[in-house]
């Protein structure tokens, strides 16, 4: 039984988190950790994680950017794992959890799906095989008119997964409306969609001559991250001290 800690109990991701975690007899919420009470939960809740005194296998971070540092700090001191999964963290802050990760495991990745990172995998060995073929790469990502940064972190991911086949020879291109040229030899294109409510999609088109390849992920849900979180809380369980992503959860 793997027992764990949701920092951010109470917002929208860690109650969707409580949720597949209550589902399923392999794991369990020990307690959570949230400014907010205004949900009344099954587990002792603290205000802040320096708090909490209670002890556990992992702790599943989906929570606000100022709250980073000091649950890195707790999770160096009491030596439980951290998934973390909250965004929009300064080079500060990642200067600091790559310096706790050489004192406790810390699972961070671009996107916690379990999808996307069993794709990164596929797309590894797709490009080996259709680029020296001369296939042209290009990757559309779609998402809801309030996301604010294009290219997706996800979009990146893929692009990168592709490039270090090649030793990171490719350039990524991101307009093409200021240069009339026609595309190199290598380039990756990258495009931005946004509109409605769209949870999070993503192409990645394989051009050759006379056919075209595509791997596709759709996300229907953010219930898909929380799901990818729980399962990197379970693989965190026991682990060593070290920076862990999402690509060993799938084994890629």
């Amino acid at each position: 039984m793997t027992k764990v800690i949701i920092h951010g109990c109470n917002g929208k991701m860690g109650q969707m988190i409580t949720r597949i975690i209550e589902a399923d007899p392999e794991i369990e919420v020990a307690a959570g950790v949230d400014a907010s009470d205004h949900i009344k939960n099954t587990y002792p809740v603290f205000r802040s994680i320096a708090e909490c005194d209670v002890m556990a296998d992992a702790v599943i971070d989906f929570c606000v950017a100022p709250a980073v540092d000091g649950l890195l700090d707790f999770c160096v001191e009491k030596q439980i794992p951290c998934v973390l999964c909250t965004t929009g963290l300064s080079e500060a802050q990642l200067a600091h959890m790559e310096e706790a990760a050489k004192k406790v495991a810390v699972l961070k990745s671009a996107n916690m799906s379990l999808g996307v990172n069993m794709l990164l995998k596929i797309l590894k060995e797709a490009a080996a095989v259709l680029v020296p073929a001369g296939f042209d790469i290009e990757i559309v990502e779609k998402h809801h008119n309030l996301k604010v940064d294009a290219p997706s972190g996800t979009a990146l991911a893929l692009a990168d997964s592709i490039n270090e086949e090649f030793d990171n020879a490719y350039e990524y291109i991101y307009d093409r409306s200021q240069v009339r040229a026609k595309r190199t030899g290598k380039e990756i294109g990258i495009s931005a969609v946004r509109g409605g409510t769209i949870v999070g999609d993503h192409d990645i088109i394989f051009a050759g001559e006379d056919e075209v390849v595509t791997f596709s992920h759709r996300a229907y849900s953010k219930a898909l991250f929380a799901k990818g979180a729980v399962q990197a809380a379970k693989f965190l369980k026991g682990k060593p001290a070290g920076k862990y992503d999402m690509k060993e959860v799938v084994g890629a």
